[in-house]
């Protein structure tokens, strides 16, 4: 797997051969397909051990007692740490994510959506305690995600900056505040009009 995750990152998945991962990982080829079945299934595998997925499966759990906003500022942390921490593979499987054969677009995709609907069980667990109101908790998780994984792209991978622990957490704090509270002025409910 760490031969695959190296590989990879550094090639694509359309780039790194069977026989290269094998070699990097000191086994056959011939082991490698008695293991894995096919390269999907390596391909598969890997995504599963790679993914925001089981982290934040493990997290939940111990976010459920803090308050909502320190909650998803955890998450958030946690999701963009995830991501920095796979940035080479992040980068190249996203460049060449319209390349891949179907089955391997529909295993990313599956991650992606089990990613998501984990996230919208947390919220659908507080909207059954009454503690959020009530909304889509799917397209919220969405929402949620995909603003986080923007910034990360247009910060880490477009931009090239490093987002730095003291920056991850300032801008964290932004986007839980805005993803909680909104941006509509809390006094009267309402937008300000402006005058013409």
């Amino acid at each position: 797997m760490d031969a695959a995750m190296l590989l990879v990152s550094e090639k694509g998945y359309l780039g790194a051969t069977t026989r290269e991962i094998a070699k990097q990982a000191g086994v056959t080829e011939l082991t490698l397909f008695r293991h894995f079945g096919s390269k999907d299934r390596l391909f598969e595998s890997l995504l599963g051990r790679s993914m925001f997925l089981p982290a934040l499966r493990e997290l939940l759990p111990r976010v459920e007692a803090l308050p909502y906003d320190e909650a998803l500022r955890t998450i958030a942390k946690r999701f963009l740490t995830s991501l920095k921490e796979r940035k080479p593979m992040v980068k190249i499987m996203h460049s060449e994510i319209n390349l891949y054969p179907g089955k391997v677009k529909k295993i990313y995709g599956q991650m992606i959506d089990e990613t998501r609907e984990t996230l919208a069980s947390f919220f659908t667990a507080l909207q059954k305690k009454g503690l959020l109101r009530s909304f889509p908790p799917d397209t919220a998780a969405q929402a949620f995600l995909g603003m986080l994984f923007s910034y990360f792209r247009t910060e880490e991978i477009v931009r090239g900056n490093d987002i730095t622990k003291r920056k991850m957490g300032r801008d964290v704090k932004c986007f839980v505040d805005l993803f909680v509270h909104g941006t509509l002025d809390g006094k009267n409910g309402t937008a300000k009009r402006r005058r013409s």
